[in-house]
């Protein structure tokens, strides 16, 4: 679903845009939504047919995200590249419980890419030894 969404409509995304609501399967880290559970409170922001930001609700229940990790390994199992791993000291700390949290990150490499109009992430990362090999 993220594919098609990436193709389709991201790059018509000029205006400044918020898209909410990402469905849970593909936000392993983001808290299910009280009234639908489907989806996650979560959002990202784009500028210029570019995503800018992301930010969500942290997911503070150990066994949603025992889960979810879970989730994530069968996909990686199954060829998914971009699958997160199983972070059990991750869950054993969650186990012990969090407060209600939320994060938001801009990346500044996406704001030069708006700055510069660059079409590439690899044209303005900072640290040169860190570009992903082309």
């Amino acid at each position: 679903m993220t594919e098609i969404f990436d193709e389709v409509a991201e790059a018509h995304l000029i205006q400044p845009t918020f898209i909410t609501e990402y469905p849970a399967e593909v936000s392993p880290l983001a808290r299910r939504n009280d009234v639908n559970p489907e989806i996650t409170d979560r959002f990202e922001f784009f500028i210029g047919g570019r995503e800018i930001g992301n930010g969500f609700s942290e997911l503070n229940d150990a066994e949603d995200q025992a889960e979810r990790f879970q989730e994530q390994v069968n996909a990686k199992a199954a060829g998914d590249d971009e699958a997160m791993f199983y972070d059990e000291d991750y869950v054993t700390a969650l186990e012990y419980g969090l407060p209600p949290t939320a994060g938001l990150g801009i990346g500044i490499d996406r704001m030069i890419m708006l700055f510069t109009n660059s079409h590439t992430i690899r044209d303005v990362i900072l640290f040169p030894a860190m570009r992903p090999q082309k």
